[in-house]
């Protein structure tokens, strides 16, 4: 379901000098993510700020129970689950733009 296009695009972004070790340096940075989640899911609990996830359920990079996590701190998050993979905008691109063209108009009024 992905345009062939998308991936000769990436490609040729990713072939960039010097980007290697760009993208090499963000995936081993990875782990520390995980010492800033307390932080972040206290900010979610004190502040309760709108959140919208709109996920693939079928992403094995991340998987759906990380958007069904925001709900533990945020009660009012909206989550949906697409039946889709780690490229879901490609796949549902009117359903996700859908989605969010929704939560703006009711967050920003």
């Amino acid at each position: 379901l992905v345009s062939p296009d998308t991936w000769t695009l990436d490609q040729l972004l990713l072939e960039r000098p010097g980007n290697d070790e760009i993208q090499l340096a963000l995936f081993r940075d990875y782990p520390t993510n995980i010492e800033g989640y307390p932080k972040l899911q206290e900010y979610f609990r004190t502040s309760q700020v709108p959140l919208l996830a709109v996920w693939g359920e079928r992403d094995e990079i991340f998987g759906p129970d990380g958007a069904k996590a925001f709900s533990r701190d945020l009660p009012e998050a909206e989550v949906h689950l697409l039946p889709a993979g780690h490229f879901a905008l490609e796949t549902h691109l009117d359903a996700i733009s859908g989605y969010i063209h929704e939560f703006l108009g009711r967050v920003l009024t």
